[in-house]
């Protein structure tokens, strides 16, 4: 009885440390398919190299300026490399996608960048090759820089713009009111944050329409100033030539509001002067021939003309002006709005451009106001 009962303890020792066995066996199954997951991850192939081909020695805090990361792939053939950055600081990125050359067996992509702090730090840029098999490889890292930063201590005329070139297309005059006149321009820039454009110790300014781009930018631009003021001027910073630049605009005032952006340079008369003048030589032209062949038939010469003078010189008409509309600054969709018709307005009608009206107020300011707008009855 005893041996029986050692016999099933032998027994039951036994079956225990089989079942041991098993789970560790198991266990230690588990274990070396974790280290091949581990060691099959680490070991992707490398196929980029990056270095940093261009960097700046210096950037001006409102500068545009590109950093180009020349790149190696081991792999001939491709679908494209793309590009993760991280961890800038005190930098707006201008292009998602890098604009790209190759040389050779080399990638040179360049990214945009504009500093906005006096505190910069160039991405971390992780590249990632993408082929045509959907094989995954291992991710490249070039670590950012520390950007040598400079800040400006302009003049109180600094219009806030650091640019390649800031040049004035355009320009022209009018009166606003009794205290005010309104300079509109048009100004273009290379290299430069053209949204970032504001003047200083003008009574109002804004942009009427901006074109943006850090390769080449375009924008109107209206500023009300004092009466008082005979040459308008506003400086920026002038990256070629590193120093300020000044531009300067001569107020001379036409009687004629501001037209359309195409016609902002100051002129010397209205068209409606120099048709009149057409029309007046016509006629006098007219005459010396009626007088010279004494034929009376041709008075027709004389008088056409004379009727289309008289026709243009007729005094501007009113206009009706519909409740709640909108009277613009200048003939411009999305244009800056100044004031709202709180009942039917019978204004004198100025001219017209295009789908607006040009109507002079109450008050002697100038505005444009929508085709739409004006009553039809």
């Amino acid at each position: 009885m005893i041996r029986l009962f050692f016999l099933g303890l032998l027994f039951l020792t036994a079956l225990s440390s089989n079942e041991t066995t098993i789970i560790d066996n198991n266990n230690l199954s588990n274990t070396t398919l974790d280290k091949n997951q581990i060691i099959s991850t680490s070991s992707l192939q490398k196929v980029l190299y990056l270095n940093y081909e261009k960097t700046p020695d210096r950037v001006i805090k409102g500068e545009i300026f590109s950093v180009t990361i020349k790149t190696l792939s081991t792999i001939q053939s491709f679908m494209d490399i793309t590009y993760e950055l991280t961890n800038q600081k005190g930098l707006k990125l201008l292009n998602d996608i890098p604009y790209r050359e190759e040389d050779s067996k080399y990638y040179y992509d360049t990214f945009y960048f504009l500093t906005t702090t006096s505190n910069a730090l160039l991405p971390d840029f992780t590249a990632t090759l993408h082929d045509y098999s959907d094989k995954i490889y291992k991710e490249t890292t070039l670590a950012g820089k520390r950007l040598n930063v400079v800040t400006l201590n302009p003049k109180k005329d600094f219009a806030n713009i650091v640019a390649d070139s800031f040049e004035l297309l355009e320009y022209k005059t009018s009166s606003y009111d009794d205290q005010y006149n309104i300079v509109v321009f048009v100004a273009t820039g290379t290299n430069c944050d053209i949204s970032a454009f504001e003047l200083q110790n003008v009574y109002k300014q804004g942009a009427e329409s901006m074109t943006e781009s850090h390769f080449d930018s375009k924008i109107v631009y209206y500023a009300v100033i004092n009466k008082d003021i005979e040459n308008f001027s506003f400086s920026y910073f002038n990256l070629e030539k590193n120093k300020f630049s000044l531009l300067n605009i001569p107020i001379v005032v036409i009687d004629d509001s501001v037209t359309t952006q195409s016609d902002l340079k100051p002129k010397d008369q209205s068209r409606e002067r120099l048709k009149m003048t057409i029309a007046g030589v016509v006629a006098l032209l007219a005459f010396i021939f009626i007088l010279w062949r004494k034929k009376y038939i041709y008075l027709v010469f004389i008088i056409i003309p004379l009727v289309y003078i008289a026709y243009l010189a007729v005094p501007s008409k009113e206009v009706c002006i519909k409740v709640r509309s909108e009277i613009y600054l200048l003939p411009v969709h999305n244009g800056t709005i100044f004031e709202r018709t709180s009942s039917v307005y019978h204004l004198q009608k100025e001219g017209s451009v295009k789908e607006f009206v040009k109507v002079k107020l109450q008050n002697e300011k100038i505005g444009w106001v929508k085709n739409e707008d004006i009553c039809t009855n």
